[in-house]
């Protein structure tokens, strides 16, 4: 009786280990670079179209490899936008979505890195939906290959803001960023990459100490402990006061300024209170702010708090961002898209709670 090989995924594979790969198997560390160029630049999805293989090579790669990480099974497109949301299949049959948001003048991919979160947050349907495990980097960067085919205009961003907390999934979150990051890899580079955080202060700082600098996102929502910890669960763990000094470390080692995500919540973290400790935070360093609407979560049947949050008007939205700009705060006021097929910001997860399980 014999047991058949399980075979090795190519598609997540940095650079150095695919030529190492390569090498132990019995070929030229250069065929790693080719791999590489096929999988990562050109976006390649079969062995057949890697032409500068040999027919030999193809099929023992064929053989004794997988190449691809994600199957898309449904699309889902916003008539208002053209926000597009793609339901994607795992090898292990989970299910996940990213979001294609297209702009004048870019078009921002909306990436998961986990299978559902452990976070809990209380505004967040996939917070809702569970935490099942985290995606490989290949599953990260699938998200995108397939997105870049699936569309009619070239990708410029990408945004780890969907489905998981990224530093959770830290290894994997790196080796996608050091994926991007080499030349090769077509048409984004780190600079166009925004990796977003509910506060993991240690990895933070280790993402800081990796040199690849992305722009950081901080999900914020409260400045203050004890309100964000009703929102947001995993301040109990890692303070805001903690994550704030992490955050001033990444600044110095990076050079780069810090974006806060501020959803807009009516009653709870919407006041001049706000607005004046929004304001100091602020000036304490290189940042931005990022008000977002609150997006219904009624998709989920919440229960709790949850089912309790309500938005903020619209002119409180435009005043608390006036206000901010007096307080010297660069601030944006984010359009929701893609709310009618569930795939705005806190939306995702509406496609897939009823497949996991």
């Amino acid at each position: 009786m014999t047991t058949e090989t399980k075979k090795v995924q190519l598609k997540g594979m940095t650079l150095p280990e695919l030529k190492k790969w390569f090498s132990e198997n019995g070929e030229k560390p250069f065929r790693g670079e080719q791999v590489f160029n096929w999988m990562y630049n050109y976006l390649i999805d079969d062995f057949e179209g890697m032409l500068n293989l040999s027919k030999p090579l193809r099929e023992k790669l064929r053989d004794t490899t997988i190449l691809n990480t994600l199957e898309l099974t449904n699309t889902s497109v916003s008539s208002s936008e053209g926000t597009v949301k793609l339901l994607l299949k795992t090898g292990l049959d989970h299910l996940i979505e990213c979001v294609i948001i297209p702009e004048e003048k870019r078009v921002t991919l909306c990436v998961s890195t986990q299978v559902g979160c452990p976070l809990d947050c209380k505004f967040c349907a996939t917070g809702l939906m569970g935490y099942k495990r985290n995606l490989t980097a290949g599953e990260i960067f699938d998200q995108y290959a397939i997105a870049q085919r699936a569309n009619n205009r070239e990708i410029t961003n990408i945004v780890y803001m969907g489905m998981g907390e990224p530093l959770l999934n830290y290894d994997a979150t790196v080796k996608s960023l050091e994926i991007f990051a080499q030349d090769t890899t077509q048409g984004i580079t780190l600079k166009k990459i925004t990796v977003s955080t509910a506060g993991i202060a240690p990895r933070i700082r280790d993402l800081a100490d990796t040199g690849l600098r992305p722009k950081l996102a901080l999900s914020l929502h409260s400045c203050f402990e004890d309100t964000r910890t009703k929102i947001m669960p995993i301040n109990a763990k890692y303070s805001l006061k903690e994550n704030i000094e992490a955050i001033e470390y990444y600044i110095k080692k990076t050079n780069t300024r810090i974006t806060y995500e501020y959803t807009m919540l009516e009653g709870i973290n919407d006041t001049d209170r706000d607005i004046k400790a929004l304001g100091k935070l602020c000036r304490r360093m290189p940042s931005k702010v990022n008000i977002i609407k609150f997006n219904s979560l009624e998709h989920m049947h919440p229960e709790g708090f949850s089912g309790e949050l309500r938005p903020t008007s619209r002119d409180r939205i435009e005043e608390f961002a006036e206000r901010l700009k007096d307080e010297d705060v660069t601030v944006l006021v984010r359009d929701t898209q893609g709310d009618e097929i569930a795939a705005a910001c806190g939306q995702l997860a509406g496609m897939v709670i009823d497949n996991n399980g």
